[in-house]
């Protein structure tokens, strides 16, 4: 009776924040999985520079959540080493801008290896990213290098925008066996929404989502973007017009289908990302 009382409060809904929702959908993966490490700088004792690894090191030992040196292309690195070895790691870089010193590792290495072995070599390494502005943070701590992933043949890439959301695919990210880039917006961390734990109704992974059903215009979004979508609909709302509003979720592989099924019957698109302009995922989109 005990176990039915836990797991049923085990799904049941809870409000969370964004931040909270990935370090329980985080623990949930590590009590699943022992295999499932979290590598990273400042990510143990500190819980991470935005908290999303609390508490997870004194629950499940510095074995499990490492705290690294400030060295990217080390800590990549060594979570290839690691999935090649059956372990499945989960790497974070603490700001977006610091991604770049890990480019050869993530670009030459862990996109490649699954390809070149034909699938025969699983890579299940998750890289997160906090992405984007909004906190008021200097250069390398404010930017969206989303292109250059979706860009590499090999990768995974998936942007969560709500609670819900980063409690299911970061799971669901540690869970492939091909290596996956897991955008979060760092300035939506705070926002809270009701979370469903029960795994039966979770979205897959590489789905999108009509979260406003329109008629007049479809709005493609992702990340922290979505949000400021939903209020631009409520404001045409109440001038008459309807927006339907579409949460990519996977930039890599795209949902094309559910993009083209809206845009077919709304005859109307707008595209809208936080990231440059030119040669930015917007171009690949309105393509």
């Amino acid at each position: 009776m005990t176990e039915l009382k836990e797991r049923a409060a085990a799904t049941a809904e809870r409000t969370l924040t964004l931040g909270k929702a990935l370090n329980e959908g985080l623990r949930r993966a590590m009590e699943d999985d022992p295999k499932v490490l979290i590598m990273g700088e400042d990510v143990g004792k500190l819980g991470g520079v935005f908290r999303i690894t609390d508490g997870l090191q004194k629950d499940f030992g510095e074995e499990r959540v490492i705290d690294t040196p400030l060295a990217e292309s080390g800590i990549v690195g060594t979570a290839i080493g690691l999935a090649l070895r059956g372990y499945r790691p989960v790497v974070e870089i603490q700001f977006d801008g610091f991604v770049f010193p890990a480019a050869d590792q993530i670009i030459t290495q862990l996109a490649k290896m699954r390809m070149r072995s034909l699938g025969a070599v699983s890579l299940p390494v998750v890289v997160r990213i906090p992405c984007g502005g909004g906190i008021g943070a200097v250069e390398h701590h404010s930017e969206s290098p989303e292109n250059y992933f979706t860009h590499t043949a090999g990768l995974r890439v998936v942007s969560c925008s709500n609670p819900q959301d980063a409690y299911t695919m970061i799971q669901q990210s540690i869970a492939s066996d091909d290596p996956v880039i897991f955008f979060e917006p760092k300035r939506r961390y705070w926002e809270k929404a009701q979370v469903e734990t029960d795994p039966s109704g979770w979205l897959p992974l590489h789905s999108a989502r009509v979260v406003q059903p329109g008629e007049h215009v479809t709005v493609l979004a992702y990340g922290p973007s979505v949000k400021t979508c939903l209020e631009a609909a409520s404001a045409a709302a109440e001038e008459g017009r309807s927006l339907e509003v579409i949460d990519l979720r996977s930039l890599n592989p795209l949902d094309i289908d559910t993009v083209v099924t809206s845009v077919n019957r709304t005859g109307r698109c707008v595209v809208v990302h936080e990231a440059p302009v030119f040669s930015g995922y917007g171009a690949e989109l309105a393509a």
